[in-house]
């Protein structure tokens, strides 16, 4: 298959190009914050599907940039879903749980009402109806908590404080599913690959990691696997979000419920969820051998 992908050093987008050969596109290619400039990019090439992987992910700093986080996360995707329903072609796009309003203990479905807490969460919304108005075959990939052994992650923030730090406080009463990039670039190509052959094949699709967990418990499952010996000290979201207020730093609210329920994936594509502990495993294989 010719992929494109918008997204070039990202932790999806690096899975993508490691897992697939495709077409990848980064900001001075196709610079999401001119939806027209990627909608040419589509139009100018011979493709047999898109995938978005680039995003605006700065959740706090969006707080305060809301207008360009629209830009990029909503009028983006819209913008490529529309040159991709022109010429006919599947278009793929990552969402996030941060759409839906965050609270209880169920598995967000994909027809629970959305209700995004934050710029972040609806700037991701605006996009998701953006692709839908398009008209054309889509699929809308909600997932959450994501991490690799490229980028900016919660795996390697735990690493590197526990590196100079044998007592940490971590958020214990946000529970979610951490998901490996490397199981959401795979399920996005085996999706691109279905939908190639079948159009009728689309929706939106939750992909979250499996068991849930809370951060401090999935910090504590890092040190564990990684040798180190650290002490976590459970903290409350409330207390975190006032101790960054304090440092005069801006903090967006957070879901306390990042639960995935990914039934519809494995019915439509017959992917699963992915399992976090061995996803985890191979993040820490790779980063041990980088040093």
């Amino acid at each position: 298959m010719k992929l494109l992908v918008f997204g070039k050093t990202g932790q999806v987008a690096t899975e993508l190009q490691a897992q697939a050969e495709v077409t990848a596109l980064g900001r001075p290619q196709a610079d999401l914050s001119d939806p027209e400039a990627c909608a040419a990019a589509i139009a100018s090439g011979d493709w047999d599907a898109v995938i978005n992987a680039a995003a605006y992910t700065a959740v706090d700093r969006a707080e305060e940039e809301e207008a360009l986080a629209l830009v990029i996360n909503g009028a983006a995707p819209a913008a490529m879903a529309r040159a991709c329903a022109v010429r006919g072609l599947p278009f793929l796009h990552i969402s996030t749980d941060y759409v839906f309003e965050g609270g209880g203990t169920a598995s967000w479905r994909t027809t629970d009402p959305v209700a995004p807490q934050n710029a972040y969460g609806r700037s991701k919304l605006a996009g998701e109806e953006g692709v839908r108005a398009a008209g054309g075959q889509h699929a809308i990939l909600r997932t959450s908590w994501v991490f690799s052994a490229h980028g900016a992650n919660f795996v390697k923030t735990m690493l590197r404080l526990s590196a100079t730090m044998d007592n940490l406080s971590i958020v214990a009463d946000e529970v979610g599913g951490p998901t490996p990039a490397a199981d959401i670039a795979a399920a996005l190509l085996e999706m691109a690959r279905q939908m190639k052959t079948d159009p009728n094949k689309g929706g939106t699709y939750h992909f979250g990691g499996t068991p849930a967990v809370s951060w401090a418990d999935f910090a504590a499952a890092i040190f564990a696997r990684a040798g180190r010996r650290v002490t976590i000290t459970p903290m409350p979201s409330a207390d975190y979000a006032a101790g960054m207020r304090d440092k005069g730093r801006t903090h967006a609210a957070r879901p306390l419920n990042s639960r995935m329920d990914s039934t519809t994936l494995k019915t439509d594509f017959g992917l699963s969820q992915p399992d976090w502990a061995a996803g985890l495993d191979a993040v820490l294989k790779t980063l041990e051998a980088q040093t």
